[in-house]
């Protein structure tokens, strides 16, 4: 059998670029293609608490009661949450769609909202107290499209919510968020002078890219008042706008990115050395 020598990818360009076209070594290549590279689902730490969090089933509904109390109960259980814990939105209907986003208060806008959610001393406690929190729906209409969800007389999800309409608030409550327009060009004038026009429908499925590791973190907030945060991610300023939305000072929090095997460990040490020197330093810290 014949063996095809390598031909490398050509370059359709007369000009030679810095990394165009170019095959940049891989450093942690040979850790991935092993399974020795670490993600965060790998960090680990003695005594953490393990979360799970309890979805509606509806894709809408209204929350009539949570009984958490025998989840509370169950050995090995730390902590029960729900959005009656989080602060009080002032009447704020912004700040209520946001906090209501991260955990369900009065309705389930989806299927899978976050409705409640357990720390306990491992996941199979985790996902037993779950089970014991009980909670009372009355299950509402629910629209499946976006086309369906504009119509008039479909059910709301917000009852306070009023189309911005290119600048204007709408006068009735509505499904539509906002009404934008963005034109470029002679649309119009380009179907005129067309030789063929053929309008099609589609419609697709969701579609998001793919990921080498789940969707986790760990805190750990120490007796000092550090907050460290280990986090996979490729970049680390979420972690750092979340910790200045709750106002930790720079210098008795830190926020430490889990080196996720997405990215060179030249890199990692890179931020975080940056991330050191941008931080106030205070008695005692290092």
């Amino acid at each position: 059998m014949a063996v095809r020598e390598y031909e490398p990818n050509a370059v359709l360009s007369t000009k030679e670029f810095n990394v165009v076209g170019t095959r940049p070594v891989r450093h942690d290549g040979a850790d991935k293609v092993t399974g020795r590279a670490l993600y965060g689902a790998d960090f680990a730490a003695a005594g953490l608490l393990h979360g799970k969090v309890l979805r509606s089933p509806h894709a809408h509904a209204v929350i009539k009661s949570i009984d958490t109390s025998k989840a509370e109960a169950l050995d090995g259980v730390h902590a029960v949450v729900t959005a009656a814990d989080y602060p009080d939105s002032g009447g704020d209907n912004a700040a209520k769609c946001m906090r209501d986003n991260l955990m369900a208060s009065d309705k389930a806008l989806y299927q899978g909202h976050a409705i409640a959610a357990v720390a306990a001393i491992n996941a199979h406690v985790a996902e037993e107290a779950i089970t014991l929190i009980e909670v009372e729906y009355d299950a509402l209409p629910a629209v499946l499209t976006a086309p369906d969800a504009m119509k008039d007389g479909a059910p709301l999800l917000h009852e306070t919510l009023r189309t911005d309409d290119l600048g204007e608030t709408g006068d009735k409550t509505t499904n539509v968020a906002y009404h934008l327009r963005q034109k470029l060009g002679d649309t119009q004038g380009g179907f005129a002078a067309a030789d063929v026009v053929i309008e099609r429908e589609f419609n697709t499925k969701t579609v998001h890219q793919g990921y080498i590791e789940p969707h986790n973190s760990t805190a750990l907030w120490n007796n000092d008042g550090r907050l460290q945060i280990a986090a996979p991610r490729a970049r680390s300023q979420s972690t750092t706008r979340w910790r200045k939305r709750w106002t930790f000072p720079c210098r008795r929090s830190r926020s430490l990115r889990w080196k996720s095997a997405a990215n060179s460990v030249a890199r990692s040490r890179l931020t975080w050395t940056r991330r050191r020197r941008c931080c106030r330093r205070g008695p005692g810290d290092p």
